[in-house]
């Protein structure tokens, strides 16, 4: 299993519960962004993904490396669903776990917001990012690793039967 995190828009305190956690559990996390990112000094299970800039260069690059049962951070709804459909673990640097039952409802929500905007609307912006949104996520990550890990363990155990 493997942590992968849309890095170019999650919060430095989002990605330091992310490096502890990696930390913690001996975990391989992948940050890619089209911009340097700081990693922790002495962790050897955090690695950073220098790509391009372009548009949604990083999502492309999380969406074709990421495979079913790893954990992905993103804020990117598109992403999050193109995950979610390879059975990828999603959550936002929010705390929301997107799963099969809400992502096509945020996805529509996300692109009527974006038509709205492009008609001139002003739709306003997410609320910002403060001590209960980065206890959310850290709730939520552990939550997820938790469920993430047992299922990892499962998986790996030889049958009875060998």
């Amino acid at each position: 299993m493997i942590i992968w995190v849309d890095a170019d828009a999650t919060p430095r305190p989002v990605r330091e519960i992310i490096f502890r956690a990696a930390l913690r559990l001996n975990l391989e996390t992948v940050l890619v962004a089209n911009h340097r990112i700081s990693l922790p000094a002495n962790n050897e299970y955090v690695r950073f993904v220098l790509v391009e800039h372009g548009f949604d260069v990083a999502d492309h690059q999380i969406a074709a490396a990421a495979e079913a049962d790893d954990v992905a951070i993103t804020a990117d709804i598109p992403l999050a669903a193109d995950l979610v459909d390879k059975g990828v673990h999603v959550i936002s640097p929010r705390g929301e776990i997107y799963d099969r039952e809400n992502i096509r409802e945020r996805l529509s929500v996300r692109d009527f917001m974006d038509s709205l905007r492009s008609t001139g609307v002003e739709t306003g912006g997410p609320s910002a990012f403060g001590n209960r949104e980065k206890q959310a996520f850290a709730s939520a990550l552990d939550r997820t690793l938790t469920k993430a890990l047992r299922k990892a363990r499962r998986t790996s155990r030889p049958s009875n039967s060998e």
